[in-house]
């Protein structure tokens, strides 16, 4: 039985499966996203996330231990200059799995995995959404803002009556001046 070990060994023997992880964790990090099976892709995100985590740390013990898992330097200093500065307000989640269809040679799952922050389709959804934002306190700050905002409703509904008052006693006058005319 397999109580307790989550680890997917993918079909591989531990050698060849944390080098493949290697390899397919230096290639997100270079292309931002790449495409592979479902379970890779799973078995990828559980590896690489806490690399991420540890690239927000820029010192010399976090860049050792990061490239005792990628053994590339390249890899580790984009990782740390370019995607650390991308992920450093991101409290987690810094990949995204999407399902694709089946592969037509052996009917695999395929997936692509990519990092979020890189994203251009989803980024512009999330920027707005984080202009969006305010604060969840209920303060003076609010009441303040709602208080000018009923003040001034009640002008702007004022000034309309008195610019159609006028507009309707201004024909009727005319009228009195035609009737007038043809009086005569």
């Amino acid at each position: 039985m397999r109580h307790g070990k989550k680890v997917n060994h993918l079909g591989r023997t531990d050698s060849h499966r944390k080098a493949m992880m290697a390899n397919m964790a230096s290639s997100l990090i270079q292309h931002k996203r790449i495409t592979t099976t479902l379970a890779k892709a799973k078995a990828l995100r559980v590896y690489v996330e806490p690399l991420l985590t540890k690239s927000k740390n820029d010192t010399t013990h976090s860049r050792r231990t990061v490239f005792s898992y990628l053994q590339d330097k390249d890899t580790v200093n984009i990782l740390f200059r370019e995607v650390a500065e991308k992920i450093a307000n991101r409290p987690g989640g810094y990949t995204r799995i999407v399902k694709l269809e089946n592969r037509l040679g052996d009917n695999a799952e395929m997936a692509i995995i990519e990092l979020v922050d890189y994203n251009t389709v989803y980024g512009k959804e999330v920027e707005a959404k984080a202009e969006k934002k305010s604060t969840r306190r209920r303060g003076g700050a609010s009441k303040a803002k709602a208080a000018p905002a009923e003040t001034a409703a009640p002008v702007a509904e004022a000034a309309p009556a008195v610019e159609e008052t006028p507009a309707t006693e201004a024909p009727a006058a005319d009228d009195k001046e035609e009737n007038a005319e043809k009086g005569e």
